[in-house]
């Protein structure tokens, strides 16, 4: 698993070992950031779900301005950390070691993001719940993009004000919203 491209590109990233975290796949990887390549720059990043932290640290390497990652684990938020420094991009990283509802309970009305993404264990109608969550939290700016990815059961549902394409890359489903104005 490495940065793609950008400032870090080539950089190799660690993950946790075992079955606790289920890193997203280079060729998915780059079909999502070649759906989002111009919406990358200058955003500012929530990956709700870090695992290693490669979703936001590519987005980082390719001029998101910031981000912010977020895992339960102790383990992955280390390594997050750790793949951050490795890839020179830690200064513009906020690592948070806590449950996704927590954290949203924390950042409510406080942070606004514009790119946000979503891999959290596969689970059926489990994006969704989430999504309800991030939307009465209040953290997103007007622009923003929600890059979800699934399995075929977990594929989300936008609400009536946003719009969403759906890409499958065999098992996987990735689900890119957006608010309905910007794709008038």
């Amino acid at each position: 698993m490495r940065i793609i491209t950008g400032s870090a590109k080539g950089v190799k990233l660690s993950s946790l070992d075992g079955l606790t975290t289920r890193p997203t796949s280079e060729m998915v990887k780059e079909a999502i950031f070649s759906a989002i390549q111009f919406d990358v720059h200058g955003a500012r990043v929530l990956d709700l779900f870090g695992g290693s932290g490669q979703l936001a640290l590519e987005a980082l390497s390719r001029g998101a301005e910031s981000s912010v990652i977020v895992d339960n684990e102790k383990k992955a938020a280390e390594i997050i950390r750790a793949n951050a420094m490795k890839a020179k991009l830690f200064d513009r990283v906020r690592v948070h070691c806590a449950d996704w509802k927590a954290f949203l309970k924390t950042a409510a009305g406080k942070d606004r993001f514009s790119l946000v993404f979503l891999d959290p264990p596969y689970k059926d109608g489990f994006i969704d719940e989430v999504l309800k969550k991030i939307f009465d939290a209040d953290i997103l700016s007007d622009d923003a993009i929600i890059v979800c990815e699934s399995a075929e059961g977990g594929i989300p549902t936008p609400r009536d004000d946003f719009s969403a394409k759906l890409y499958r890359y065999g098992k996987t489903f990735v689900t890119i919203i957006k608010s309905a104005e910007l794709d008038a």
